[in-house]
């Protein structure tokens, strides 16, 4: 099976969770050779209908105690862009699509996302670009996201959120 992970952390966000299960992007995943999409929507009020056809499965849940089942499965991982959820999707070396929640003030997310785009580990994008971006992208050109080195990221991530010059 092949499978797409959408995950919003602990937080809600609605636009994406209701763009990834909208009949059009079913398709395209469908088009794609997904037959298995799982959400996993935090405290979200938009809340798909789970179903299951022989040739499609989608799955939803609020939480789990740990992602790391369905980071491990997942063949392409959809996220917000919170640091947490990039970082640990990257470090299982799975294709990345961060979706930017432009509700969101003052984001910080973003520029975190543009790095790690700039540096060729994801691709970015926000709710309304997502199926063009899943109809287009590469995702053999993401490079591979160097293991283990947090001083490294807490010294990049203190410079985007402008701790740091």
């Amino acid at each position: 099976m092949k499978c797409v992970f959408v995950t919003v952390g602990t937080t809600s966000f609605d636009d994406l969770i209701a763009c990834v299960s909208a009949q059009d992007s079913l398709q395209i995943f469908q088009s794609l050779g997904y037959n298995q999409l799982v959400l996993q929507i935090g405290r979200g009020k938009v809340v798909p209908e789970p179903l299951s056809t022989e040739s499609f499965t989608l799955d939803v849940y609020r939480y789990k105690d740990s992602l790391k089942e369905d980071l491990e499965k997942a063949d392409l991982v959809i996220s917000h862009a919170g640091a947490g959820s990039c970082l640990e999707t990257l470090e299982k070396r799975k294709p990345l699509v961060v979706v930017i929640n432009e509700k969101l003030m003052n984001n910080h997310q973003l520029e975190l996302a543009k790095q790690l785009h700039k540096d060729g580990h994801l691709f970015y994008c926000t709710c309304s670009t997502l199926p063009g971006l899943l109809q287009s992208m590469d995702l053999s050109a993401l490079k591979c996201f160097p293991p283990g080195q947090p001083e490294k990221f807490s010294v990049f991530l203190d410079k985007v959120v402008g701790l740091q010059k």
